[in-house]
């Protein structure tokens, strides 16, 4: 949501938690930081073991101690560059800020450890194998490209620096969690938050929409479905019968762009639903070794092989085999969205009715077509914010005019053809309180949360060891990391 807020000293707690949303997304790709396992818990001042800390200066100087972990000099620079990387302007992120919010990361960990949060090694594990996997899928990079990229010797080392990070970063996140997980806002604490703003310094929401769609898909014939069942129980006979790779068959024809140059490999967990539905309840009912028979989703037939089986881990291959439409169904789909448009324009339906009747997306169909902001989860679409594929489709439209019949094409070479309207608009306007009740509480519960975490770290900054060095300690901290 766009705010446009004038009053600096209001304003500066929900800047702070977009720093902070930011910085926290990023960590995963901040270089591990190593942890001392000596410190040495004395009445204060407390002390640590310099044996260690003398060693890591001579590789890289220590910034600071915040329990049993440490940050680096070189960090600050290493999250200049992965913020930079990952597009996001710098300039007016100061470095003692971003000092500051590793100081914050170090001891949401420390705290979450004492506070005995756990944090899975396996489910740390998993995590590592998810990212690398998308890494290599999403760049094209070789392994070896990757261990260029991030100036490592080896595979191990590499992975188990990134299994550093995400056990830290995950301690953190739980932590912060838990300190927020009962915060709750009552209708008179909104209300009395939105009173506290003057009149004058109000937020202003920009322009929204609520956009309605009727997708029409076209048909695939009951031949066309059978003949791809019937090629994929031939791939089952030839490898349960001849003998035949299923690995192989799946590079040759599978027509899953993300699996298939790796034999149709998949790592699902129990824990963590990366696949669709009916994809992991057949794959979850294997044994090792078996292969399913064809079964559908939304995007295709597939069979599955079980390769192993580890406790809740569940390494898999598939081959998917999409039917083909004809042109015919093509034309069909087409001109039968035509026709509904045309009884729209006409006035002889309206656009909801006509979505709950014809329109082939079940997603929206019940609703009379109505798009859900999949951020927000509501019906409103901010008009700066909206994805360009759709910004495109409706920037031209008015108030309830139907656009014209729109073709689609998917990644995968699908078509469906939709028709849109824009069932309402808000111009951009300040803040009402009825009107943008949502937005309103969303913010007083945010500043609630901060106020919490505030006093949290406030209090947990006097509890723990830390310890600032050298040029860091002429920072002018938010909180009171110098203890001062």
């Amino acid at each position: 949501m766009l705010l446009k807020i004038n009053n600096l000293k209001f304003t500066n707690n929900l800047k702070h938690l977009g720093f902070l949303c930011i910085t926290l997304l990023l960590v995963n790709n901040i270089t591990a930081q190593e942890v001392i396992d000596d410190v040495i818990a004395e009445e204060a001042p407390k002390k640590v073991d310099t044996t260690k800390t003398q060693n890591a200066k001579k590789v890289d100087g220590v910034a600071a101690v915040v329990g049993d972990y440490i940050v680096l000099d070189s960090d600050v620079d290493k999250a200049y560059l992965q913020l930079q990387a990952q597009g996001v302007n710098t300039d007016d992120i100061k470095p003692c800020e971003l000092f500051g919010k590793l100081l914050e990361d170090k001891l949401y960990a420390h705290q979450a450890v004492q506070d005995s949060i756990l944090v899975p090694d396996a489910e740390i594990r998993r995590n590592v194998d998810y990212q690398v996997e998308q890494f290599l899928a999403q760049s094209g990079k070789s392994m070896k490209e990757l261990l260029e990229f991030y100036k490592k010797d080896d595979e191990k080392s590499f992975r188990d620096e990134m299994f550093e990070i995400n056990k830290t970063n995950e301690l953190a996140k739980k932590m912060q969690a838990k300190i927020v997980e009962e915060i709750e806002i009552t209708p008179e604490e909104v209300r009395a938050f939105f009173e506290r703003i003057p009149k004058e310094e109000r937020p202003t929401f920009g322009t929204e929409l609520k956009v309605a769609q009727i997708v029409a898909e076209p048909k695939v014939s009951e031949e066309e479905k059978q003949r791809v069942i019937n090629r994929l129980k031939e791939f089952k006979a030839d490898i349960i019968e001849n003998g035949a790779s299923f690995r192989s068959k799946a590079v040759l024809y599978s027509e899953d762009p993300g699996s298939a140059s790796k034999g149709g490999k998949y790592t699902l967990n129990r824990k963590q639903p990366r696949m669709v539905k009916e994809f992991r309840q057949v794959a979850f009912s294997l044994q090792e070794g078996e292969i399913s028979e064809p079964f559908e989703t939304d995007y295709g037939y597939h069979i599955i092989q079980c390769d192993k089986i580890r406790g809740q881990e569940y390494d898999v291959a598939h081959i998917l085999l999409s039917p083909k439409v004809s042109t015919e169904a093509v034309n069909e789909a087409k001109e039968r969205l035509e026709k509904i448009r045309e009884r729209i324009v006409d006035g002889k339906i309206s656009f909801a009715d006509a979505a709950r009747e014809a329109s082939d997306e079940k997603e929206t169909r019940g609703d009379g077509g109505q798009l859900i902001n999949p951020t927000t989860q509501d019906y409103n679409f901010e008009l700066t914010r909206m994805e360009p594929e759709l910004y495109s489709q409706i920037q031209n439209l008015k108030d309830n005019e139907v656009s014209l019949v729109l073709k689609e094409e998917d990644r995968t070479g699908k078509v469906k053809f939709k028709i849109l309207m824009v069932t309402d608009r808000v111009n951009e306007h300040e803040a009402d309180y009825a009107r943008d009740y949502l937005k309103i509480k969303s913010l007083a519960l945010d500043e609630k949360r901060i106020n919490a975490i505030a006093k949290w770290q406030e209090e947990k900054i006097l509890d723990t060891y830390i310890k600032i060095s050298g040029e860091h300690r002429d920072c002018e901290f938010s909180s009171n990391w110098l203890k001062k």
